[in-house]
C-alpha cells in the first residue's frame, strides 16, 4: 500500500513540473528576448551605431544581410516558437528581424 502512495505522490509530482514548464514557455520566451535585445543594443554601443528597431518578418520580405551579428538560440518546445535575427546590411546598418521557428522537439516517438 505504501508504494502506491509513494508512486501515486511522484506521478502528481511530475504531472505538476509539466504543467508549471507549459506555463513558464511565454517568461522563458519573454526573457529570452529581452537579453538579446539588451545583447544587440550593447553591440550596437559598442560599434557607435543606434541600437536597431526590431521589424516583424513578412513573407516576401526582401533582406540585404552582409553580415549575421546574432540568431537567438534553439527553444526545447514542440511549436512555433520566437526567434531573433540581427544583421548588418550592405550599408552597414543594424536591423533585426523577428520570426517564427519550429522549436527543437525532444519527444521520442519510439
Amino acid at each position: 500500500m505504501t508504494f502506491y502512495k509513494i508512486g501515486l505522490g511522484v506521478l502528481a509530482a511530475v504531472l505538476s513540473l509539466g504543467a508549471m514548464a507549459e506555463g513558464g514557455g511565454d517568461r522563458t520566451f519573454a526573457l529570452m528576448m529581452e537579453r538579446n535585445q539588451k545583447a544587440m543594443a550593447a553591440y550596437a554601443e559598442k560599434n557607435g551605431q543606434p541600437a536597431p528597431q526590431i521589424q516583424a518578418y513578412r513573407y516576401g520580405m526582401a533582406l540585404d544581410i552582409a553580415k549575421v551579428v546574432n540568431v537567438t538560440p534553439p527553444i526545447s518546445s514542440c511549436n512555433a516558437v520566437p526567434s531573433r535575427m540581427t544583421y548588418e546590411d550592405s550599408s552597414g546598418k543594424l536591423n533585426t528581424v523577428e520570426y517564427k521557428v519550429m522549436g527543437v522537439c525532444r519527444n521520442n516517438g519510439s
